[in-house]
This record gives structure tokens, C-alpha cells and sequence, in this order.
């Protein structure tokens, strides 16, 4: 079993690259946002307490993501016998702390971090490219200035609390799709 965190700031391609890591790997994927999106598309009342911190670029409290990660654990104990990958989560070391509590409980633990690290002009670029093809409406330039600042303030300190544990593997994120995935597989494997 084989847990990873894939961590960068918004538009730093995890979504991208957790794809190529399922594939290559065989890992089950929980991507936070695509679960809070999934919530606020059906209208429960999950979603609509997510959309309020989204739609100003904050992040979704503590306690309602480590309830919600439990739930897609245990709802998924088959699918994630290979290992986890965890995309959008943590973001904050009290998180990390939790995340690490939740696998403790299950037998298991984060084995590496992959950190992918993307200039700060070419996360705007991208993720606005990313919101003119796929409509998500947190992809625009207002948002995206929020949470690129909220990731910089809360979440960059999950660098050195991996680092410090020697689980963080920094990535270049520069690059085609496939030369950042060698540079992951060259790390991890």
C-alpha cells in the first residue's frame, strides 16, 4: 500500500498528474475538491456550506474535511487496497496532523509527499486557462489572486513540516505532462 499526498498551489497540475499516478500505479484517488464540488452540484447542504468559503477563496474548515475524508475512506476500504492518493489535502499542518490520525486509526500512513513547485505567474496562467475550458467558476482572476493567497499563508508550511518527516519530494512543475510525471516516478519509485 502506497499513500501519497500530491501537494502545489492551485493550477499547479495535481489534478493532471494524480491521473497519471492512478494509472501508473493503480492507487484510488480522493481529490477534496472534486467530492465539495460534487456536493455543491446535487445542493446538499455539505455543498452549500462549501460554496460559501469557495466562492470567496477560503479554505472548508478542519473538522468538515477530516469527516468528510473519513466518509470517503470507509465508503471506498476496497478500492483504496493499493494505496490513496490525496489531491487538495492537506492544507494546513493541523490537517496533516489529522490526516495522519485518520490512516493511524486505519492501519496505515502517508509515505511521500510529492510537492510540485510552479512560478507564481504561470499558476494564474494556468489556472485561468483552466477555468475558460472547463467553466469552474472559482477559476477566474479574482478568485484565483485569493487562493494563491490563502495556499501562500496556510498551506506553503506543509513544505517543511514534510521535509522535516523526509516525505516531501520537491517536482519541478515546468514542463510537458509527461516530463513532470518521469521526474514523480524517478522520486517515488
Amino acid at each position: 500500500m502506497k499513500n501519497i499526498v500530491i501537494f502545489g498551489a492551485p493550477g499547479s497540475g495535481k489534478g493532471t498528474q494524480s491521473d497519471n499516478l492512478i494509472k501508473h500505479y493503480g492507487l484510488f484517488h480522493i481529490s477534496t475538491g472534486d467530492v465539495l464540488r460534487d456536493h455543491i452540484k446535487r445542493g446538499t447542504e455539505l455543498g452549500q456550506t462549501a460554496k460559501g468559503y469557495i466562492d470567496q477563496g477560503q479554505l472548508i474548515p478542519d473538522d468538515l474535511m477530516i469527516s468528510i475524508l473519513a466518509q470517503v475512506l470507509d465508503d471506498n476500504r476496497d478500492a483504496a487496497q493499493q494505496g490513496v492518493i490525496f489531491d487538495g489535502f492537506p492544507r494546513t499542518i493541523a490537517q496533516a496532523q489529522a490526516l495522519e490520525q485518520l490512516l493511524a486509526d486505519r492501519g496505515t500512513a502517508i509515505d511521500a509527499v510529492v510537492g510540485l513547485e510552479v512560478p507564481q505567474d504561470e499558476l494564474i496562467k494556468r489556472i485561468l486557462l483552466r477555468g475558460k475550458m472547463s467553466g469552474r467558476a472559482d477559476d477566474n482572476e479574482e478568485t484565483a489572486g485569493k487562493r494563491l493567497e490563502v495556499y501562500h499563508k496556510q498551506t506553503s508550511p506543509l513544505k517543511d513540516y514534510y521535509e522535516q518527516q523526509g516525505k516531501y519530494h520537491a517536482i519541478d512543475g515546468m514542463g510537458t505532462i509527461e516530463e513532470i510525471f518521469d521526474r514523480i516516478r524517478e522520486q517515488l519509485d
